[in-house]
């Protein structure tokens, strides 16, 4: 989910009364292209294929935004493209999620929708997601933020701060490491750990332990492919 976080109507100018309030929904071209690349380069990491979801059949900031990722498209052929609704998108995302590979949306869209997606996945609490700018440093959280009534109690859910985690490890050029760090979550998943969140009594640290012992595993194998690498290169010469 690429989810434009600095315009729309979040940060439009807003009026407020006791019989009337309005919210203004704002986009430009430059910030539609921004978040666009965005999302056309991720994809290219990926299974190639973009959704760019939007309201263009009543929203005249929808059409805007319509028009310009159609246009920018025309940078990356190698990627796909469609369009699609955002009330087609929410059920979809129910109906057939393995549809998408990276859903490109607005501000509010966004919003809503990549909670919906951590319903399907089980939890809130499994997802993690980065802040990231066309410059300067980013901001990697799990996408439920902070959760200060259950602060001490260690009953959180771990994953989404690791996956953040990972997501600041690719953005820092580190890719292989990430793939380490989410295989040994992925596996502690498989394994049937589970935090209250997910239906088991695990706590945060037991569950975070797990993920070190997978991550442990995950090393191992690691560094043995980059030995038998290294050795096959030698014997090739």
């Amino acid at each position: 989910m690429v989810r434009e976080l600095t315009g729309g109507i979040y940060f439009g100018e807003r009026e407020a009364s006791p019989t009337h309030a309005s919210d203004l929904c704002s986009y430009s071209v430059e910030e539609i292209e921004r978040i666009a690349h965005v999302a056309f380069r991720h994809a290219r990491h990926r299974r190639r294929k973009v959704t760019s979801v939007d309201k263009a059949n009543v929203l005249a900031t929808s059409k805007l935004w319509r028009q310009t990722v159609t246009r920018l498209a025309e940078d990356y052929p190698d990627v796909e493209l469609d369009h699609m609704y955002v009330d087609a998108c929410a059920m979809m995302l129910v109906t057939n999620p393995r549809r998408f590979d990276v859903i490109l949306t607005e501000n509010l869209f966004g919003d809503i929708l990549s909670d919906e997606l951590s319903v399907i996945g089980g939890s809130i609490g499994l997802l993690g997601s980065a802040s990231v700018g066309s410059g300067g440093p980013g901001m990697f959280e799990p996408v439920h933020g902070s959760a200060p009534q259950i602060a001490g109690l260690d009953i959180a859910n771990p994953s989404g701060a690791i996956s953040s985690a990972a997501l600041m490890l690719e953005e820092l050029g580190l890719p292989e490491c990430a793939t380490i760090l989410t295989a040994a979550l992925e596996h502690t998943l498989a394994d049937g750990a589970r935090t209250a969140d997910l239906g088991g009594n695990a706590s945060c640290s037991e569950f975070g332990e797990r993920v070190r012992e997978n991550l442990r595993v995950q090393l191992a194998r690691n560094d043995a492919h980059l030995e038998l690498l290294a050795t096959n290169r030698g014997c090739c010469g």
